[in-house]
């Protein structure tokens, strides 16, 4: 593993930073409903790196929150993730629009 995930709330916004990929995305799966609870926004500024295992978390982690009854904005994906999404070829209602 060449570098971490961290994550941290602030209020209604969880903040990523690090690495969100296969080999760091475990430890939020299995803590998901606690850190999910309440947020609003997820930060993603501080990711320098996604992969599809990364993304394939993002997606679960808004739809967790819309079981909730919560819609959860996406702030500062790289120009990278948001290419993977296109690539993807996403639909907003799976993953939400990018908010800058």
């Amino acid at each position: 593993m060449a570098g971490g995930l961290n994550w941290q709330r602030e209020a209604a916004t969880l903040h990523l930073t690090g690495e969100l990929d296969s080999d760091t995305v475990g430890p939020l799966w299995r803590q998901r409903q606690q850190i999910m609870a309440g947020i609003k926004t997820l930060n993603l500024s501080g990711l320098s790196r996604v992969d599809t295992s990364g993304l394939a978390l993002l997606i679960h982690l808004v739809a967790f929150s819309r079981r909730q009854n919560v819609e959860v904005e996406l702030q500062g994906a790289s120009d990278n993730l948001q290419t993977l999404t296109k690539l993807y070829n996403l639909p907003e209602d799976i993953l939400p629009a990018f908010a800058g």
